[in-house]
């Protein structure tokens, strides 16, 4: 932590503070060059007894200085003529620098020696070998270096114990190789601070998806590092590096096994009626960055920051709202449909304005009831020759017809997908700003699917219709309730994870990511903002 540190101390205070981590290929490749080292091998004498031993070597030692506070495994302990010398093992290869080495490098070396000092231990110098170019380089303990690397510990020890994390570093090289750069948002957040256009986001080397089991009686067990899914029809295998997210829909029954890899793995379980309401959510110890959730509760806690964030919200699903209508409009009276946007984006100017959430709450209304009067006006030409498919108005509770049923389980996924994005950042899913607490209800997912209705849920539907995913006579009658057979689900859930998958340009900061990973920017964003270091929070607005 030292090195990162001094390499960037933002990246530092992730990591140890807030106890953020991710791999990338620069991780895995350094992770493989540390086997050997990491193995252990080798003794290290006590430091009374060096004189009287042969040259040796130690692998993998751990000392701890309490003078300085600081513990260090160290990769390679050499012991020569009375003397030893730290050696850490860096994957690549030797800089060309007049030191030998970057400075978070020989920071880190020095911090060894310390500590071997302060056990007794004589150290006259430090080395570094660098695996990608098979060289050792020396590194001199000069009294210099050493004060930098007592400054560092110190400076680190005060940020942590501040709370406050350091600045982002501005328009850095660093950053474009960070693996955690999706997580710090360094660019994103020197954007609201300065206005500099951020540089693209490191694409994803994560290319797990959400594994959806929903045959009744299915069990779900594991085999090696494959869960397997038993149904009537079969066996299917998965690898568990494959999986993100295991979603169980209705009477599934998972081993304890399965269960037991899924959390080593950190792969969270949600349970969901066969419909695709959430009943429950296992994920292994959760995120540990308490800090994020006080930020969270503190803003959760203010009427008046609750009341303008509640408003932003609101504003944001109708303007997209409007937009998506305004974009999928396919036949119909055009002066209707002129007149409704007309009064949409009026709608949303009082919204932006809303005296209390009461009236607030009024006014969303007011605006869906405007917008789903429209809805069928999206379908195409094929899906409005069937009676099924006819529609004038949103039923909730139950879905009275096969439009509704796809909407309702439309927004009961994206529910899902927000509670295990928020819970993956470090958020309480439960609390939030808009919709108020309630015993197992995910407050917070609710509040941020509002403004990503129109733009997944409603496309995923219109899509679902249009293309003739779901037919007409896909659905189900239970009482005055209309829901969807079994492999109308399986299609619409392909439809959904389809548009997760699409790449969209960011409307604030210009680069292409996909849905999907533009849903965790939006929420380490909403982190940012509760956190207190970008002012206002940027929604989502498609044009």
């Amino acid at each position: 932590m030292i090195n990162e540190f001094v390499y960037c101390p933002r990246l530092a205070f992730l990591e140890w503070v807030d106890g953020e981590w991710a791999d990338s290929g620069d991780t895995e490749e350094g992770r493989r060059a540390h086997v050997r080292v990491d193995s252990g091998g080798g003794k290290l004498p006590a430091a009374d007894a060096v004189d009287d031993r042969p040259d040796f070597a130690a692998r993998s030692v751990t000392l701890a200085s309490e003078r300085l506070g600081i513990i260090a495994k160290m990769d390679l302990i050499e012991g020569e003529d009375g003397t030893v010398t730290p050696v850490d093992t860096k994957k690549g290869k030797r800089p060309h620098v007049a030191e030998g080495a970057y400075e978070p490098e020989r920071v880190q070396v020095c911090a060894q020696a310390l500590i071997l000092e302060d056990a007794g231990y004589t150290v006259d110098e430090g080395a570094i070998w660098y695996g990608g170019s098979r060289e050792r380089v020396r590194i001199a303990l000069d009294d210099e270096l050493r004060a930098r690397t007592r400054a560092a510990i110190s400076d680190l020890r005060l940020a942590a114990a501040s709370g406050r994390m350091p600045p982002p570093l501005v328009d850095s090289p660093k950053c474009t190789r960070c693996s955690l750069a999706g997580i710090c948002l360094p660019d994103e957040v020197t954007f609201f601070r300065r206005g500099l256009a951020p540089r693209p986001l490191n694409p994803s080397a994560d290319t797990a998806l959400p594994l959806y089991v929903q045959e009744p009686g299915a069990r779900v067990g594991k085999s090696g590092e494959v869960l397997v899914v038993e149904t009537e029809a079969g066996k299917t295998e998965v690898p568990l590096g494959d999986i993100s997210e295991l979603v169980l829909h209705g009477p599934v029954s998972l081993s304890t096994p399965a269960l037991g890899a899924l959390l080593r793995e950190e792969v969270p379980v949600t349970y969901a009626s066969t419909g695709g309401w959430v009943l429950g959510h296992t994920v292994s110890t959760g995120s540990r960055n308490v800090a994020v959730r006080i930020a969270q509760y503190r803003v959760a806690f203010d009427e008046r920051r609750c009341l303008a964030f509640a408003r932003s919200l609101v504003v944001a699903k109708i303007k997209n709202s409007r937009v998506f209508l305004r974009r999928n409009f396919k036949f119909g009276d055009e002066a209707e449909r002129d007149e409704a946007l007309e009064a949409l984006a009026r709608m949303a100017d009082r919204a932006a304005h809303a005296p209390s959430e009461a009236e607030l709450l009024g006014m969303e209304g007011e605006a869906a009831a405007r917008y789903f009067r429209l809805f069928s006006t999206m379908f195409g030409e094929t899906a409005r020759d069937f009676p099924a498919f006819a529609f004038d108005k949103r039923s909730r509770r139950p879905p009275a017809d096969p439009v509704n049923a796809m909407l309702s389980f439309g927004y009961a996924l994206l529910t899902r997908t927000w509670l295990t994005t928020l819970s993956a950042v470090g958020l309480d899913p439960y609390l939030g700003f808009y919709h108020k607490p309630r015993f197992g209800r995910p407050a917070l997912a609710l509040d941020m699917i509002e403004p990503f209705r129109p733009i997944l849920s409603d496309s995923t539907v219109i899509q679902a219709i249009n293309n003739g995913e779901v037919k007409a006579d896909a659905f189900v009658a239970a009482g005055p309730a209309i829901n969807l057979k079994p492999h109308a689900r399986r299609a619409f859930i392909a439809a959904y994870e389809r548009r997760l998958d699409q790449e969209v340009t960011h409307p604030v900061f210009g680069y292409r990511v996909s849905m999907r990973r533009l849903l965790e920017v939006q929420a380490r964003l909403l982190v940012r903002f509760l956190g207190g270091e970008i002012d206002e929070y940027p929604h989502y607005l498609i044009r």
